[in-house]
């Protein structure tokens, strides 16, 4: 359980930092608020926004950097969904691929069902369970000067690396980027193959 007065980060502003430093890197977003933040960020073609699909963040995420091993691929969810989907940490660190990085923008709140605790309120251990799965790296970052030093880790290191990033429940305006599922996909495709994949 993490103690309220030590968690300081606003969810927004740390999702903003991370992708400022994106390059050509692709992006999975989960369910919801990581979605609406990546959006606030700046909606980019190499943005796949998972709607309604809460916990397959991570999982479309590993299927992305295997199939693209060459290109950084970032994965920035919730904890609600990765509680949800739990068994894919294990999944990816069987599969090792050395180009993902998960990030887990952990309020300790169910944000989309009215702010319900969930169980990283109670102590359950994240980056614990990414170290455990095998997990190349696996932190939890609690203020400003870790968040600068997760950086290189979560562009530069040899994933997976599971990076744990606790925020307030500081509510921010929604921000809705394309919700057309078609739209997205085939924006996204033509991104990362090109125009060829359309011919």
């Amino acid at each position: 359980m993490t103690d309220e007065k030590e968690i300081t980060l606003d969810r927004r502003r740390v999702v903003a930092r991370i992708l400022r430093e994106r390059g050509d890197a692709l992006l999975v977003t989960g369910l919801g608020s990581t979605t609406w933040d990546a959006a606030a960020a700046g909606d980019h073609d190499h943005n796949f926004y998972v709607w309604g699909a809460m916990g397959g963040a991570t999982l479309l995420g590993l299927g992305l950097a295997l199939a693209q091993p060459q290109r950084r691929v970032l994965v920035v969810t919730g904890d609600g969904e990765m509680l949800m989907g739990l068994g894919g940490l294990a999944t990816i660190a069987v599969q090792h691929p050395r180009n993902l990085s998960v990030i887990v923008i952990d309020n300790e709140s169910y944000a989309e069902t009215g702010m319900q605790a969930t169980h990283t309120r109670h102590g359950v251990d994240l980056a614990g369970m990414g170290a455990a799965a095998g997990f190349a790296q696996s932190i939890t970052v609690l203020k400003d000067g870790e968040l600068e030093r997760s950086l290189p880790i979560i562009y530069q290191s040899a994933g997976p690396v599971l990076v744990v990033i606790k925020v307030t429940t500081t509510a921010a305006p929604t921000v809705l980027p394309p919700r057309d599922g078609t739209y997205i996909k085939n924006r996204f495709r033509q991104a990362v193959l090109g125009s060829e994949v359309f011919k």
